[in-house]
């Protein structure tokens, strides 16, 4: 469903076998964006691997973008051997562990601003879509439950082009009870749902807000929904009543910062 949102509530994949010639993208960022993101990140001092082209090794020493990490300097053949097929490195590779996060608490507080919360949303390229978006957009962070949302790394942080490495991110792991936590806190969920009653105009306000995103597909989960203050839907006068999630996400959280400007 396309603006995906009405439904129902209710560990890292073990690495390759070395033989098979392809790597965990769990433990891979690629790309110029997210790899430069991810060595200027302070959290990623001291960790990973860093491999490159010989042009892109050249471009980083130049530049000094390697922020103490030793570049290991391997052509693109050995490169789209280490990386899943079709990844579209550019010519950089940072083999890591993936980011752990902040606690719902550091990402809350103090109550002001917007949050998005991504309820069992799972399409890498979504996902990263929507880190893009809410970093471009000055969203506070992101909150995914811990079972049900991808690593942010590998295609998600290509997609996201180095968001995931400078918006905060908190898994959690019940929904419903992080919303609890939220509210008591002072923020108000707005869940995005294709049936609300209310369009998302009306909805927002300059109160902290939440925005919930649900999957497409099933959308919102049930208990999630009920625990959302308001259910609300994107206008569509053009008859077309179906948009891609991370599409959704983008008029939503232009229409919240909107809203908090006044």
């Amino acid at each position: 469903m396309a603006q995906g949102f009405s439904g129902r509530e209710d560990a890292p994949r073990p690495p390759r076998s070395p033989d098979r010639g392809k790597a965990d993208a769990d433990n891979f960022l690629w790309g110029r964006h997210p790899v430069l993101a991810a060595l200027a990140n302070p959290a990623r001092r001291g960790m990973g691997r860093l491999l490159a082209t010989p042009d892109r090794a050249a471009e980083i020493e130049e530049g000094k973008l390697a922020h103490g990490h030793k570049i290991e300097v391997v052509d693109a053949v050995a490169l789209n051997r280490m990386l899943p097929a079709g990844a579209v490195h550019q010519g950089l590779a940072f083999k890591v562990q993936p980011l752990e996060g902040v606690s719902l608490e550091e990402l809350a507080e103090p109550a002001q601003g917007v949050i998005v919360m991504l309820d069992q949303l799972t399409d890498p390229q979504n996902v990263g879509a929507i880190f893009r978006s809410a970093l471009a957009f000055g969203a506070r962070g992101i909150i995914v439950q811990d079972r049900h949302a991808p690593a942010l790394a590998g295609a998600l942080a290509k997609a996201a082009v180095g968001a995931t490495e400078r918006l905060p991110h908190a898994r959690v792991t019940n929904l419903s009870r992080a919303l609890e936590r939220l509210a008591d806190l002072g923020w108000r969920a707005v869940g995005l749902d294709g049936t609300g009653e209310q369009t998302l105009e009306e909805a927002l306000d300059r109160q902290p807000t939440v925005l919930v995103m649900g999957s497409e597909g099933d959308g919102i989960r049930r208990l999630v929904a009920e625990h959302c203050d308001v259910l609300a839907k994107i206008p569509m006068p053009g008859g077309f009543e179906s948009l891609n999630v991370s599409n959704a996400a983008a008029v939503a959280l232009y229409e919240a910062a909107r809203a908090q400007r006044g």
